[in-house]
Protein backbone atom coordinates (compact mmCIF):
# COMPACT_ATOMS: atom_id res chain seq x y z
CA UNK A 1 0.00 0.00 0.00
CA UNK A 2 1.77 3.27 -1.05
CA UNK A 3 2.31 5.97 1.59
CA UNK A 4 0.54 9.32 0.50
CA UNK A 5 1.78 12.50 2.49
CA UNK A 6 -0.95 15.72 1.60
CA UNK A 7 0.71 18.85 3.07
CA UNK A 8 -1.63 22.22 3.32
CA UNK A 9 -1.44 25.26 5.23
CA UNK A 10 -5.21 25.57 5.04
CA UNK A 11 -7.85 26.19 8.36
CA UNK A 12 -9.24 22.89 9.23
CA UNK A 13 -12.35 23.27 8.67
CA UNK A 14 -12.89 26.15 6.64
CA UNK A 15 -16.01 27.90 4.96
CA UNK A 16 -13.99 27.59 1.63
CA UNK A 17 -13.94 25.24 -0.97
CA UNK A 18 -10.59 24.51 -1.16
CA UNK A 19 -10.81 22.37 2.38
CA UNK A 20 -13.76 20.22 0.65
CA UNK A 21 -11.69 19.65 -2.04
CA UNK A 22 -8.53 18.39 -0.13
CA UNK A 23 -10.38 16.59 1.97
CA UNK A 24 -12.56 14.74 -0.12
CA UNK A 25 -8.92 13.85 -2.23
CA UNK A 26 -7.57 12.15 0.86
CA UNK A 27 -10.51 10.42 1.03
CA UNK A 28 -10.54 9.08 -2.61
CA UNK A 29 -6.49 8.62 -2.51
CA UNK A 30 -7.66 6.24 0.22
CA UNK A 31 -10.11 4.38 -1.55
CA UNK A 32 -7.98 3.95 -4.34
CA UNK A 33 -5.48 1.92 -2.14
CA UNK A 34 -3.24 4.39 -0.39
CA UNK A 35 -2.57 4.75 3.34
CA UNK A 36 -3.16 8.88 3.49
CA UNK A 37 -1.71 11.40 5.96
CA UNK A 38 -3.13 14.89 5.45
CA UNK A 39 -1.09 17.75 7.36
CA UNK A 40 -2.53 21.00 8.34
CA UNK A 41 -1.59 23.87 9.50
CA UNK A 42 -2.63 24.19 13.71
CA UNK A 43 -4.08 27.80 13.37
CA UNK A 44 -6.61 30.15 14.77
CA UNK A 45 -9.76 29.61 13.25
CA UNK A 46 -13.49 31.33 12.62
CA UNK A 47 -15.63 31.42 15.66
CA UNK A 48 -18.36 29.26 14.58
CA UNK A 49 -15.77 26.85 13.10
CA UNK A 50 -13.67 26.12 16.44
CA UNK A 51 -16.61 24.51 18.11
CA UNK A 52 -16.27 21.87 14.95
CA UNK A 53 -14.92 18.54 16.86
CA UNK A 54 -14.47 16.06 14.23
CA UNK A 55 -13.78 17.43 10.76
CA UNK A 56 -14.52 14.48 8.97
CA UNK A 57 -17.98 14.65 10.46
CA UNK A 58 -18.29 18.29 9.36
CA UNK A 59 -17.19 17.41 5.98
CA UNK A 60 -19.20 14.46 5.82
CA UNK A 61 -16.74 11.55 5.13
CA UNK A 62 -15.56 8.39 7.05
CA UNK A 63 -12.39 8.59 8.81
CA UNK A 64 -10.49 6.61 5.98
CA UNK A 65 -6.91 8.58 6.59
CA UNK A 66 -4.99 10.53 9.51
CA UNK A 67 -4.71 14.41 9.73
CA UNK A 68 -1.72 15.96 12.01
CA UNK A 69 -2.04 19.65 13.13
CA UNK A 70 0.98 20.69 12.28
CA UNK A 71 2.64 23.84 15.00
CA UNK A 72 2.66 27.07 13.24
CA UNK A 73 2.97 31.21 14.32
CA UNK A 74 -0.70 32.12 13.68
CA UNK A 75 -1.40 35.90 14.44
CA UNK A 76 -3.93 36.80 11.19
CA UNK A 77 -6.57 37.73 14.11
CA UNK A 78 -4.68 40.84 15.37
CA UNK A 79 -5.00 42.29 11.43
CA UNK A 80 -7.38 43.63 9.25
CA UNK A 81 -7.80 41.43 6.13
CA UNK A 82 -5.45 42.49 3.28
CA UNK A 83 -4.09 45.14 5.65
CA UNK A 84 0.34 45.20 5.57
CA UNK A 85 0.02 43.56 8.92
CA UNK A 86 -2.07 40.64 7.47
CA UNK A 87 0.49 39.86 4.55
CA UNK A 88 3.10 40.30 7.29
CA UNK A 89 1.28 37.96 9.37
CA UNK A 90 0.84 35.50 6.50
CA UNK A 91 5.03 35.29 5.41
CA UNK A 92 5.12 34.91 9.66
CA UNK A 93 2.68 31.86 9.05
CA UNK A 94 3.85 30.50 5.84
CA UNK A 95 7.93 30.54 6.77
CA UNK A 96 7.22 29.26 10.53
CA UNK A 97 4.91 26.32 9.07
CA UNK A 98 7.38 25.33 6.59
CA UNK A 99 10.38 24.87 9.01
CA UNK A 100 8.56 22.78 11.45
CA UNK A 101 7.32 20.58 8.63
CA UNK A 102 10.59 20.56 6.92
CA UNK A 103 12.25 19.60 10.49
CA UNK A 104 9.10 16.66 10.65
CA UNK A 105 10.51 15.52 6.98
CA UNK A 106 13.60 14.96 8.08
CA UNK A 107 11.68 11.26 9.82
CA UNK A 108 9.20 11.04 7.81
CA UNK A 109 8.89 9.25 4.77
CA UNK A 110 6.74 8.40 2.10
CA UNK A 111 6.15 7.13 -1.51
CA UNK A 112 3.86 10.19 -3.04
CA UNK A 113 4.46 13.57 -1.21
CA UNK A 114 1.27 15.80 -2.30
CA UNK A 115 0.47 19.55 -2.09
CA UNK A 116 -0.92 22.82 -3.60
CA UNK A 117 1.13 25.09 -1.83
CA UNK A 118 4.26 26.07 -3.73
CA UNK A 119 6.61 27.57 -1.36
CA UNK A 120 6.04 23.82 0.46
CA UNK A 121 6.76 21.67 -3.27
CA UNK A 122 9.71 24.00 -3.25
CA UNK A 123 11.21 23.07 0.10
CA UNK A 124 10.18 19.61 -0.86
CA UNK A 125 12.34 19.47 -3.89
CA UNK A 126 15.35 19.82 -1.90
CA UNK A 127 14.34 17.04 0.28
CA UNK A 128 12.87 14.37 -1.27
CA UNK A 129 13.32 12.55 -4.31
CA UNK A 130 11.22 14.71 -7.09
CA UNK A 131 9.49 11.89 -9.24
CA UNK A 132 7.46 11.37 -5.30
CA UNK A 133 6.65 14.92 -5.56
CA UNK A 134 3.10 15.89 -7.15
CA UNK A 135 2.38 19.52 -7.61
CA UNK A 136 -1.92 20.18 -8.39
CA UNK A 137 -1.87 23.64 -9.77
CA UNK A 138 -4.55 26.43 -8.95
CA UNK A 139 -3.58 29.60 -9.97
CA UNK A 140 -1.75 30.75 -12.39
CA UNK A 141 0.62 34.10 -10.73
CA UNK A 142 1.33 36.11 -13.90
CA UNK A 143 4.34 37.65 -12.67
CA UNK A 144 6.69 37.92 -9.79
CA UNK A 145 7.81 36.13 -7.05
CA UNK A 146 4.78 33.92 -7.34
CA UNK A 147 5.69 33.31 -10.49
CA UNK A 148 9.08 32.68 -10.14
CA UNK A 149 8.26 30.01 -7.32
CA UNK A 150 5.87 28.16 -9.64
CA UNK A 151 8.25 27.98 -12.60
CA UNK A 152 11.00 26.24 -9.92
CA UNK A 153 8.04 24.15 -9.05
CA UNK A 154 6.42 23.06 -12.17
CA UNK A 155 9.53 22.38 -13.61
CA UNK A 156 11.26 19.82 -10.96
CA UNK A 157 8.14 18.29 -9.30
CA UNK A 158 7.65 14.48 -10.67
CA UNK A 159 3.87 15.36 -11.87
CA UNK A 160 1.98 17.67 -12.38
CA UNK A 161 -2.20 18.17 -11.75
CA UNK A 162 -3.42 21.16 -13.45
CA UNK A 163 -7.37 22.01 -12.92
CA UNK A 164 -8.12 23.07 -16.40
CA UNK A 165 -6.77 22.18 -19.74
CA UNK A 166 -5.63 26.37 -20.22
CA UNK A 167 -3.20 25.82 -16.83
CA UNK A 168 -1.55 22.96 -18.11
CA UNK A 169 -0.83 24.19 -21.39
CA UNK A 170 0.37 27.54 -19.81
CA UNK A 171 2.36 25.94 -17.22
CA UNK A 172 4.20 23.53 -19.75
CA UNK A 173 4.69 26.35 -21.95
CA UNK A 174 5.54 29.09 -19.84
CA UNK A 175 7.02 27.80 -16.56
CA UNK A 176 8.76 24.81 -17.61
CA UNK A 177 6.65 22.18 -17.13
CA UNK A 178 7.52 18.59 -18.78
CA UNK A 179 4.32 17.69 -21.22
CA UNK A 180 5.21 14.15 -20.13
CA UNK A 181 4.25 14.74 -16.53
CA UNK A 182 1.44 17.69 -16.33
CA UNK A 183 -1.95 16.44 -16.94
CA UNK A 184 -5.58 17.91 -16.49
CA UNK A 185 -7.71 16.45 -13.72
CA UNK A 186 -10.99 18.83 -13.27
CA UNK A 187 -12.37 19.04 -9.82
CA UNK A 188 -15.60 16.59 -8.73
CA UNK A 189 -18.62 15.58 -6.25
CA UNK A 190 -19.01 12.27 -3.78
CA UNK A 191 -21.21 10.67 -5.64
CA UNK A 192 -23.33 8.71 -3.09
CA UNK A 193 -24.19 12.37 -1.97
CA UNK A 194 -26.25 12.65 -4.58
CA UNK A 195 -27.79 9.15 -5.19
CA UNK A 196 -31.39 8.55 -4.07
CA UNK A 197 -32.16 12.55 -3.80
CA UNK A 198 -35.62 13.57 -2.62
CA UNK A 199 -37.95 15.57 -4.65
CA UNK A 200 -37.71 19.30 -4.87
CA UNK A 201 -40.90 19.74 -2.91
CA UNK A 202 -39.40 17.80 -0.15
CA UNK A 203 -36.28 19.70 -0.08
CA UNK A 204 -38.63 22.94 0.06
CA UNK A 205 -40.87 21.72 2.69
CA UNK A 206 -37.82 22.29 5.42
CA UNK A 207 -37.00 25.69 3.80
CA UNK A 208 -38.38 29.35 3.28
CA UNK A 209 -38.66 28.99 -0.52
CA UNK A 210 -42.55 28.61 -1.43
CA UNK A 211 -43.11 25.47 -3.09
CA UNK A 212 -44.68 26.64 -6.29
CA UNK A 213 -42.06 29.40 -6.77
CA UNK A 214 -39.17 29.76 -9.39
CA UNK A 215 -36.41 29.87 -7.87
CA UNK A 216 -32.49 30.80 -9.23
CA UNK A 217 -29.64 29.56 -6.64
CA UNK A 218 -26.16 30.21 -5.96
CA UNK A 219 -23.98 28.12 -4.19
CA UNK A 220 -20.72 29.28 -2.87
CA UNK A 221 -18.16 31.92 -1.29
CA UNK A 222 -18.69 35.20 -2.96
CA UNK A 223 -15.20 36.00 -3.90
CA UNK A 224 -11.52 34.61 -4.73
CA UNK A 225 -8.47 36.15 -4.06
CA UNK A 226 -10.25 39.55 -3.56
CA UNK A 227 -12.35 38.63 -7.22
CA UNK A 228 -16.10 39.02 -7.27
CA UNK A 229 -17.60 36.29 -8.37
CA UNK A 230 -20.36 38.20 -10.40
CA UNK A 231 -23.58 38.15 -7.67
CA UNK A 232 -24.18 41.88 -8.75
CA UNK A 233 -24.18 41.32 -11.95
CA UNK A 234 -27.11 38.40 -11.31
CA UNK A 235 -29.14 40.95 -8.85
CA UNK A 236 -29.41 43.12 -11.83
CA UNK A 237 -30.70 40.63 -14.39
CA UNK A 238 -33.32 39.05 -11.61
CA UNK A 239 -34.47 42.63 -11.55
CA UNK A 240 -36.47 42.03 -14.93
CA UNK A 241 -37.10 38.56 -14.70
CA UNK A 242 -40.85 38.06 -12.92
CA UNK A 243 -41.44 36.12 -10.48
CA UNK A 244 -38.25 35.02 -9.46
CA UNK A 245 -36.62 34.14 -6.04
CA UNK A 246 -33.13 34.27 -5.59
CA UNK A 247 -31.45 31.93 -3.06
CA UNK A 248 -28.32 32.15 -2.14
CA UNK A 249 -25.77 29.18 -0.16
CA UNK A 250 -22.78 30.49 1.16
CA UNK A 251 -20.95 33.96 2.21
CA UNK A 252 -19.72 36.04 3.38
CA UNK A 253 -22.46 37.61 5.29
CA UNK A 254 -21.54 41.53 5.06
CA UNK A 255 -21.10 41.01 0.52
CA UNK A 256 -24.77 39.34 1.17
CA UNK A 257 -26.33 42.25 2.95
CA UNK A 258 -24.78 44.23 0.49
CA UNK A 259 -26.55 42.05 -2.50
CA UNK A 260 -29.74 42.34 -0.46
CA UNK A 261 -29.53 46.15 -0.34
CA UNK A 262 -29.43 46.18 -4.18
CA UNK A 263 -32.02 44.01 -4.11
CA UNK A 264 -34.43 46.02 -2.57
CA UNK A 265 -33.37 49.07 -4.14
CA UNK A 266 -34.21 47.95 -6.98
CA UNK A 267 -38.01 47.39 -5.60
CA UNK A 268 -37.37 43.54 -5.92
CA UNK A 269 -39.99 41.94 -2.82
CA UNK A 270 -37.62 41.04 0.54
CA UNK A 271 -39.42 37.74 0.75
CA UNK A 272 -38.13 36.80 -2.63
CA UNK A 273 -34.21 37.26 -1.76
CA UNK A 274 -33.47 34.08 0.71
CA UNK A 275 -29.78 33.41 2.43
CA UNK A 276 -29.46 29.60 3.60
CA UNK A 277 -26.08 30.98 5.38
CA UNK A 278 -22.56 28.93 5.02
CA UNK A 279 -23.81 25.30 5.30
CA UNK A 280 -21.92 21.92 5.72
CA UNK A 281 -20.96 20.00 2.60
CA UNK A 282 -23.59 17.01 3.58
CA UNK A 283 -26.24 19.27 3.46
CA UNK A 284 -25.52 21.06 -0.06
CA UNK A 285 -27.60 18.61 -2.70
CA UNK A 286 -31.04 19.38 -0.43
CA UNK A 287 -30.31 23.30 -0.82
CA UNK A 288 -29.89 22.41 -4.69
CA UNK A 289 -32.76 20.94 -5.11
CA UNK A 290 -34.88 23.69 -3.70
CA UNK A 291 -33.72 25.88 -6.89
CA UNK A 292 -35.34 25.26 -10.58
CA UNK A 293 -31.91 27.00 -11.87
CA UNK A 294 -28.54 27.37 -10.76
CA UNK A 295 -26.04 30.39 -11.20
CA UNK A 296 -22.38 30.41 -12.51
CA UNK A 297 -22.15 34.04 -13.05
CA UNK A 298 -17.92 33.96 -12.78
CA UNK A 299 -16.90 37.66 -14.86
CA UNK A 300 -14.07 37.09 -17.62
CA UNK A 301 -11.49 38.09 -15.17
CA UNK A 302 -8.32 36.03 -16.44
CA UNK A 303 -8.23 33.36 -13.20
CA UNK A 304 -12.28 33.00 -14.00
CA UNK A 305 -11.83 32.52 -17.34
CA UNK A 306 -8.81 29.95 -17.65
CA UNK A 307 -7.89 28.58 -14.53
CA UNK A 308 -10.47 27.93 -12.50
CA UNK A 309 -12.28 24.34 -11.93
CA UNK A 310 -15.77 25.13 -9.40
CA UNK A 311 -16.89 22.83 -7.43
CA UNK A 312 -20.22 23.87 -7.93
CA UNK A 313 -20.24 23.60 -11.44
CA UNK A 314 -20.34 19.67 -10.64
CA UNK A 315 -22.75 19.67 -7.80
CA UNK A 316 -25.26 21.78 -9.97
CA UNK A 317 -24.75 19.50 -12.89
CA UNK A 318 -24.82 16.18 -10.13
CA UNK A 319 -28.04 17.81 -8.57
CA UNK A 320 -29.67 17.74 -11.95
CA UNK A 321 -30.21 21.73 -11.60
CA UNK A 322 -30.53 23.53 -14.65
CA UNK A 323 -27.52 25.42 -15.05
CA UNK A 324 -27.00 28.98 -16.31
CA UNK A 325 -23.33 29.83 -16.80
CA UNK A 326 -20.44 32.75 -18.20
CA UNK A 327 -19.28 31.29 -21.51
CA UNK A 328 -15.55 30.96 -20.22
CA UNK A 329 -13.06 28.29 -21.57
CA UNK A 330 -12.18 27.18 -17.97
CA UNK A 331 -15.48 24.67 -18.40
CA UNK A 332 -15.77 24.86 -22.02
CA UNK A 333 -14.82 20.88 -22.34
CA UNK A 334 -16.94 20.34 -19.17
CA UNK A 335 -20.68 21.39 -20.41
CA UNK A 336 -21.82 22.79 -23.83
CA UNK A 337 -24.48 25.11 -24.56
CA UNK A 338 -27.97 24.34 -25.23
CA UNK A 339 -26.88 20.53 -24.06
CA UNK A 340 -25.56 20.85 -20.28
CA UNK A 341 -26.30 24.67 -19.72
CA UNK A 342 -27.27 27.89 -21.13
CA UNK A 343 -23.56 29.37 -21.60
CA UNK A 344 -24.10 33.04 -22.15
CA UNK A 345 -21.70 36.27 -22.10
CA UNK A 346 -20.32 37.24 -18.66
CA UNK A 347 -21.77 40.49 -17.20
CA UNK A 348 -24.47 41.36 -19.92
CA UNK A 349 -27.41 41.62 -17.67
CA UNK A 350 -29.23 41.24 -20.25
CA UNK A 351 -28.17 38.41 -22.00
CA UNK A 352 -28.36 36.17 -18.46
CA UNK A 353 -32.42 37.66 -17.87
CA UNK A 354 -32.87 36.44 -21.18
CA UNK A 355 -31.21 32.92 -20.64
CA UNK A 356 -33.02 32.91 -16.93
CA UNK A 357 -37.04 33.84 -18.29
CA UNK A 358 -36.41 31.15 -21.15
CA UNK A 359 -35.64 28.29 -18.38
CA UNK A 360 -38.66 30.05 -16.18
CA UNK A 361 -40.69 29.76 -19.03
CA UNK A 362 -39.78 26.27 -20.51
CA UNK A 363 -39.82 23.43 -17.70
CA UNK A 364 -39.35 20.31 -20.28
CA UNK A 365 -35.80 22.28 -21.07
CA UNK A 366 -34.58 22.78 -17.05
CA UNK A 367 -35.41 18.90 -17.04
CA UNK A 368 -33.72 17.78 -20.28
CA UNK A 369 -30.56 20.51 -19.15
CA UNK A 370 -30.44 18.84 -15.53
CA UNK A 371 -30.83 15.19 -16.74
CA UNK A 372 -28.07 15.42 -19.06
CA UNK A 373 -25.36 17.20 -16.55
CA UNK A 374 -26.16 14.92 -13.69
CA UNK A 375 -25.60 11.78 -16.28
CA UNK A 376 -22.00 13.22 -17.34
CA UNK A 377 -21.12 14.45 -13.87
CA UNK A 378 -21.29 10.82 -12.59
CA UNK A 379 -20.05 9.23 -15.07
CA UNK A 380 -16.76 11.55 -15.63
CA UNK A 381 -16.73 14.31 -12.23
CA UNK A 382 -16.36 11.59 -9.70
CA UNK A 383 -13.49 11.86 -7.02
CA UNK A 384 -13.12 8.83 -7.53
CA UNK A 385 -12.13 8.51 -11.16
CA UNK A 386 -9.88 11.58 -10.21
CA UNK A 387 -8.05 9.77 -7.72
CA UNK A 388 -7.73 6.80 -9.96
CA UNK A 389 -6.68 9.03 -12.79
CA UNK A 390 -4.03 10.87 -10.66
CA UNK A 391 -2.37 7.79 -9.06
CA UNK A 392 -2.27 6.36 -12.42
CA UNK A 393 -0.54 8.88 -14.47
CA UNK A 394 2.10 8.87 -11.35
CA UNK A 395 2.94 5.56 -11.56
CA UNK A 396 3.68 6.08 -15.38
CA UNK A 397 5.35 9.44 -14.81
Amino acid sequence: MPKLLYISLMRLPTEKAHGLQIMENCDAFAAAGCEVTLWVARRWNRPELRRVRDPFAYYGLRPTFTIHRIPCIDIFPLFPPDSFGARLAFYLLLLSYAFVSAFLLLFTRADIYYSRDEFILALLTRMKAKRKIVYEAHLFPPSGRGAALQRYVASRAGSVIAITERLREDLIAERGGDPARAIVAHDGIRRERFDELPSQAEARRKSAAPEDAFVVGYLGHLQMIGLDKGLGGVVEALAAVSGAHLLLVGGPDEMVAHLRSRWLELGLPADRFIYAGQVRPPTVPEHLLMTDVCLLPHPAATQFAYYTSPLKLFEYMAAGRAIVASDLPAWSDVVSDGETALLVPPEDSLAWAKAIERLRDDSDLRGQLGKRARERALAHYTWEARAKKILGHIRSA
